[in-house]
């Protein structure tokens, strides 16, 4: 019985420690698998498809520290920014007229703000956005971007760099050859009108043109026509719109004169016509009267062409002559074939940029100071969306075919 009892008061001392086990492991949880073996993270590219009439590049000019200026690629129809890349201090950007690439002129320096100075072209994939091509230019003009200062040829083969070092030249670069090929002096010149294939123009300091042609060695014949506009009188507009191709570009002056002009070896250049005339209005004053207020053309990039129905799009402003940097309150379209306004569209937002694409359901793109874009319908310039903070100092726009 001893032993019994024993073997009771074991079992009942026993109980307790089997049921105190059992609430230590309910306590302590379920068990826990063994980690995972984390796979080796592998990078990649993501590639963009192919781009749309309405995928546009807008140059960021970033001016509080223009020395991370940027390029951004923007999807118009989605409101998105799909990519972008370095477009250092004070770049310049062009688009290759089929969209085999998209070209960035740029200038570093080698310790930030001092050292060697670096002048480059590079060309990027416009779908991987990954640099094809990456060359040193002899120099480029360091100066606010321009669309002037960087230009394409009709083909492709050639593009076109500004330069002042140490005189007014153009370096010629062969894409095919990615090597600058040619520089040409345009001494008293500036700026880049391209033309055809292998040709460009510049305009001059006396009002006239000097219009360069390359033969097939890239080696050029500079010809000049007589001078078509007073340059201390009504010059006319850095950004004044041109078609690559046909070679036609319309110089629009301060005052709202218009030059029609096709650009080859002997350029041709109509008597002007004035802008407020199409809208009924008088013609405005140069600067004999530069106090007279009236309708004017001003901003940056301040006019474009849609080249399928000859429509151009100007941003006006109600100011004196000297006010040719004031941005736009309103937007005219114009028909360059009949001469007429076709409407007047007022701008919520002042703007210094307008931009179109070219095909038949075309947008408009304007900008603000708060760095939005703004897309309008180009048939009815209704709004289409903004795109809100794209930028800060968002200065021109280059889309397909222009």
């Amino acid at each position: 019985m001893a032993v019994e009892r024993r073997r009771g008061m074991a079992r009942a001392l026993a109980a307790p420690l089997t049921l105190l086990g059992a609430l230590s492991v309910l306590a302590a949880g379920p068990v826990r698998a063994a980690d995972p073996i984390l796979q080796t993270e592998e990078s990649d590219i993501v590639k963009l498809p192919p781009g749309g009439p309405h995928r546009i590049l807008v140059e960021d000019a970033v001016y509080r520290h223009n020395k991370d200026g940027r390029v951004y690629v923007v999807d118009t129809d989605s409101g998105k920014l799909l990519g972008m890349v370095q477009a250092a201090y004070n770049a310049n950007v062009a688009a290759d007229p089929s969209g085999r690439a998209f070209y960035v002129a740029e200038t570093t320096w080698e310790r930030g703000n001092r050292g060697k100075r670096h002048d480059m072209l590079a060309a990027y994939d416009p779908q991987t956005l990954e640099p094809t091509m990456d060359i040193d230019l002899p120099s480029r003009a360091l100066v606010t971007p321009k669309k002037p200062d960087l230009a394409v040829g009709a083909d492709g083969h050639y593009v076109y760099v500004y330069d002042t070092s140490p005189t007014n030249s153009v370096h010629v670069v062969d894409t095919a050859k990615k090597a600058v090929v040619q520089t040409v002096d345009v001494p008293g010149c500036a700026l880049i009108y391209p033309w055809g294939t292998s040709g460009f123009s510049s305009v001059c300091g006396d009002g006239s043109l000097a219009n360069v042609s390359l033969d097939a060695s890239a080696k050029p014949t500079v010809t000049h026509s007589a001078p078509f506009f007073v340059p201390d009188q009504d010059p006319v507009f850095e950004h004044s719109p041109g078609v690559a191709a046909s070679g036609h570009v319309w110089f629009v002056s301060f005052s709202g004169l218009v030059y029609d002009t096709v650009l080859d070896s002997d350029a041709r250049i109509s008597k002007p016509w004035s802008l407020q005339e199409a809208a009924g209005l008088k013609p405005a004053s140069d600067a004999h009267a530069p106090f007279d207020v009236t309708w004017r053309p001003g901003g940056w990039q301040l006019a474009a062409v849609r080249a399928r129905d000859s429509h151009l799009f100007i941003l006006m402003h109600n100011g004196t002559f000297w006010t040719h940097k004031e941005p736009g309150t309103e937007l005219w379209e114009v028909d360059l074939t009949t001469r007429k306004l076709v409407r007047r569209i007022h701008l919520a937002t002042p703007s210094t940029m307008v931009g179109v694409t070219q095909d038949a359901a075309s947008r408009i793109f304007l900008t603000d100071e708060a760095g939005d874009l703004n897309v309008l319908d180009g048939a009815t310039g209704k709004m289409v969306r903004p795109i809100r903070k794209l930028g800060e100092s968002l200065i021109f726009t280059v889309a397909p075919g222009e």
